[in-house]
């Protein structure tokens, strides 16, 4: 892989990662038509670098959501440490929020693990990609118009609304469970875990706040687990050209997803959704073509 592949799959994780387009589906189908993925060892090398490279996304999320992080981190800390404090309802509040956090981790963390492999073997495909792409687009272009309602509730409205702390720990679960479904590539982490939150009665904002915040264990760990198996591997790694591509890529994606962030909470919390769901086809549409015509393998 050269350093220019490396900058262009960063860009494309950067911005689709946070986007409910998802940014897996884009990184297969920009890998496949760049021809990284001609063999199965490539094909495993590039899928491993599309998920390590996500690491980028999560210290996005970081550094804007510091202050978030910050509180629960604390919040926690007391917590465990059973230290004597004052009822505090902010504090009450971002403990709240860890554990909902956590619970809504905990699905993608256990079967992730059980059926990580099958699913890169069976649905890392542009086939199945354009399949999620197109059943996804229309999901979202059928609530498109009860996303803008909500949005453009009153502020006292909005502000009454459940947050991703006053949610019960049943719903942070089920957010959760609709999370895992965001493993078929193509799907979207961020689509499915916004939708499930907004059908918990958040407002857009907060649903995609819940979203980006839960990307930070979800993809974190992804990151992880897969840096861990390419280090382990090695075959991989040499096969990438090394470790300066992969930080070339991480910086890459880094910028991007700090600039795809800030203006996604404000595109969604005025309203907008349909706009991906158009997306998401027309792009199906594209890959479809693309297929039958031999451009891009299956």
């Amino acid at each position: 892989m050269t350093l220019l592949q490396a900058i262009l799959l960063g860009i494309v994780e950067g911005i689709t990662e946070y986007l409910p387009v998802s940014s897996t589906g884009h990184l297969i189908l920009v890998s496949r038509a760049l021809g990284l993925a001609d063999t199965e060892a490539n094909r495993s090398a590039i899928d491993q670098f599309n998920i390590v490279v996500q690491g980028a996304a999560v210290l996005a999320v970081l550094g804007l959501y510091r202050n978030d992080v910050r509180a629960m981190l604390y919040a926690m800390l007391r917590w465990i440490g059973g230290i004597a404090r004052v009822q505090c309802v902010s504090m009450d509040a971002d403990l709240r929020l860890a554990r909902n956090l956590l619970l809504s981790f905990l699905p993608a963390a256990v079967i992730g693990k059980l059926f990580d492999e099958r699913i890169e073997q069976l649905l890392f495909g542009s086939l199945p990609v354009m399949c999620a792409l197109a059943v996804g687009g229309v999901a979202m272009l059928i609530i498109a118009p009860s996303v803008r309602r909500r949005a453009a509730e009153s502020a006292a409205d909005a502000h009454a609304r459940p947050t991703g702390a006053s949610i019960s720990a049943l719903a942070a679960l089920a957010i959760g469970l609709v999370q895992c479904i965001a493993m078929v590539p193509g799907t979207s982490r961020s689509m499915v875990t916004i939708v499930a939150a907004l059908a918990c009665g958040m407002h857009p904002r907060e649903a995609a706040r819940y979203s980006f915040l839960l990307a930070l264990p979800t993809l974190g760990g992804a990151c992880v687990y897969k840096g861990s198996k390419m280090l382990s591997s090695g075959g991989s790694l040499e096969l990438l050209g090394g470790w300066l591509p992969i930080g070339v890529g991480l910086v890459a994606a880094f910028i991007s997803a700090v600039l795809s962030i800030r203006w996604l909470v404000g595109f969604l919390g005025r309203g907008g959704f349909a706009l991906f769901g158009w997306w998401r086809i027309a792009l199906a549409v594209l890959v479809g073509i693309a297929l039958l015509q031999g451009w891009i393998p299956r």
